[in-house]
């Protein structure tokens, strides 16, 4: 029984190691045949070494043959080319230690991609793979498999949780930072939802399970970026059309550099076969294939370990490539919730009276103004009566009777037919229009008691966001609102927007999307992910904020930030900057590299060992290149 689990422990160890195991035993048969061949045992040593050969290239042999049959001349056909001619001309040494410094090559390579996933495979761990469960009053410890939708789960102090759901019992402060990016715990109530792979920090909570386990927002998070992973950018798509032409030329070259000096200048045969030889390592684009993948998934590793969801290579270069950034107001650049913000009061009323008798009318009230009302006078504990005999008055507020007197709440053409003198409170209801405010008057069918403001709340963060976009090279922002003028005026000078589109329905905020196409080339735009399908679609790069359980913006945004944290935004502009630049780099140096060894062969200054290690030295140049992209920081 032990030895049966020795044996099953050892198969993931092998195939996650196999590359690294193959390598280094071709190495030590190289070794022990270079050994020997020096104590004077010549077929040994071509023994050894032609095993050291075949083990450490059997997977290029083979994927060269099946290159041959496509006709796709790719770098394993010319590694494969080059081996056997030095083996043809008795280069065993040599022929050996290009397979092995190819293998060590491919070996990094894999390494390196399979590190800049990690933080897939980081994610998988995060949830837990039981939970507790009440079912029929009993606690159940079960696997998160066997949970159910509406089964309710218990989550203590500490725990992860396990499943997506709606807390319906306790409080807490939720760690979100796995799913979200944020850094700050969320403190979270009864109605709140919570996510699988989060950390309850503080008090014991009862959930209902909302998904089960292979829906929850951490499980579309995985796929997602498994798939974008995967996809190919446009630097790939050049790479590889680069490649097709590149190496049938390649070997048609280094046949010339073969045939022509013997043939035409008296040139020993040996000699220049080798220098052919020579010349077909040198330019096999190892490290140049691998250029683009690797910093396009260490990038995208990156950014989802930070709460940013690209989905693929080719938005991650669009993002980098944008000069201009179009943003829904509501929800987006505001917190899409209107708030208190004036009170000015008139006749001697206090503060305190004047919201309590606001408050008990526009609890009666549906419109999201009067909510913002109630909201601030339950927030600073303020108390108001029961209103009677309420009623709305379309298009203008509300009255009711409060302690007996009758009193109306709405904007000033509620007021048109009162015989009240508006004279003290019109310069104050002006000033309130232009800061982007909406004003409701207080009064009675005789006299007013001030005015109560009310404004959809700018975000914290986004004037910072908008500066820090400015900083990391995107020229134009533009605010796009349903609301009018003045708001939208007040709002984008008040975060630094440079321009804005007001009183725009959904249809028109395509248009206009379209217009700014026309102007600044490829746009940007970022919305809640649900309202603004219709102008997401439209823009070269459709940006969704706060989709943290939202399926449907998961799956429409080219890119999603989880949290309600457009500072996110800055950090995917400069990280996808930081990507391009990556990958010209990377280029640069592998076709650098080549080129020079290509130059050194000619005269006969590079050896097949030294255009081997310059093979292996560019790999490793692009893989360390693109690592750095791993330790970009969203806070700088």
């Amino acid at each position: 029984m032990g030895m049966k689990n020795d044996e099953e422990e050892a198969k993931p160890f092998l195939q996650a190691h196999k590359d690294s195991i193959i390598t280094g035993l071709s190495a030590v048969l190289f070794l022990a045949g270079w050994l020997i061949g020096l104590a004077g045992y010549e077929e040994t040593e071509i023994s050894l070494l032609a095993l050291s050969i075949i083990i450490g290239g059997y997977k290029t042999a083979r994927s060269a043959l099946y290159g041959l049959k496509k006709l796709n001349f790719d770098m394993n056909v010319l590694m494969a080319i080059a081996v056997v001619g030095a083996v043809a001309i008795g280069e065993w040494i040599e022929g050996a230690l290009v397979v092995i410094f190819f293998s060590l090559s491919n070996t990094l390579s894999v390494y390196t991609l399979e590190k800049a996933r990690n933080s897939i495979k980081a994610l998988m761990g995060l949830a837990p793979k039981e939970a507790a469960i009440i079912r029929k009053g009993q606690e159940l410890r079960l696997e998160v498999e066997d949970i159910l939708v509406d089964d309710i789960m218990v989550v203590k102090p500490g725990e992860k949780i396990a499943m997506d759901g709606t807390i319906v019992k306790g409080s807490s402060s939720i760690n979100q930072a796995a799913i979200t990016g944020e850094s700050m715990p969320v403190e979270k109530e009864v109605g709140n939802e919570v996510y699988a792979g989060t950390i309850n920090q503080q008090g014991s909570i009862q959930v209902k399970v909302t998904k089960r386990v292979e829906d929850t927002t951490l499980a579309k998070i995985i796929h997602l970026v498994q798939e974008a992973q995967g996809q190919r950018a446009k630097s790939q798509e050049y790479i590889d059309k680069f490649a097709k032409i590149y190496t049938p030329v390649v070997i048609a070259l280094a046949v010339l550099i073969t045939v022509i000096p013997p043939l035409f200048f008296g040139g020993i045969w040996n000699d220049w076969i080798y220098r052919g030889l020579a010349l077909l390592i040198a330019a096999c684009p190892c490290a140049l294939v691998i250029s683009s993948p690797v910093s396009i998934i260490s990038a995208i590793g990156n950014s989802a370990k930070n709460g940013v969801l690209i989905k693929g290579g080719v938005f991650l270069e669009e993002a980098g490539a944008i000069n201009a950034i179009a943003f829904d107001k509501t929800g987006t650049l505001t917190v899409g919730r209107p708030e208190v913000t004036d009170i000015i009061t008139m006749e001697g009323i206090s503060e305190v009276e004047f919201l309590g008798i606001s408050a008990a009318i526009e609890k009666y009230s549906e419109h999201p103004l009067a909510a913002a009302i109630v909201r601030k006078a339950e927030r600073d504990k303020i108390p108001f009566s029961e209103a009677e005999d309420f009623s709305s008055i379309t298009g203008k507020g509300a009255k009711a009777i409060v302690n007996g007197e009758t009193y109306y709440i709405g904007n000033p053409r509620l007021f048109d037919g009162m015989s009240i003198e508006l004279k003290g409170i019109k310069v104050d209801i002006e000033k309130l229009h232009q800061q982007g405010k909406t004003a409701m008057i207080l009064g009675t069918e005789d006299r007013t008691l001030g005015v109560i403001a009310v404004a959809d709340e700018v975000r914290e963060l986004s004037k910072d966001a908008i500066a820090k976009l400015k900083d990391s090279g995107i020229k134009h922002t533009i605010m796009l609102t349903g609301d009018n003028q003045a708001t939208a005026q007040a709002i984008a000078e008040q975060i630094g927007i440079d321009d804005f589109r007001a009183e725009l329905l959904p249809e028109d905020k395509v248009k206009a999307v379209k217009e700014l196409q026309k102007k600044y080339g490829k746009i940007a735009m970022v919305g809640d992910g649900i309202n603004d399908a219709p102008a997401l679609a439209t823009s070269n790069l459709g940006i969704a904020m706060g989709v943290a359980g939202t399926d449907a913006a998961l799956e429409t945004a080219d890119i999603a930030l989880m949290a309600d944290d457009l500072t996110k935004l800055p950090f995917t502009v400069r990280l996808s900057r930081a990507t391009l630049r990556n990958i010209k780099q990377n280029i640069w140096f592998s076709n650098g590299i080549n080129f020079i060894t290509m130059i050194l062969i000619v005269p006969g200054f590079a050896s097949l060992l030294f255009v081997a290690l310059a093979d292996v030295l560019a790999a490793v140049l692009v893989v360390l290149n693109a690592m750095r992209l791993m330790r970009i920081n969203p806070l700088k």
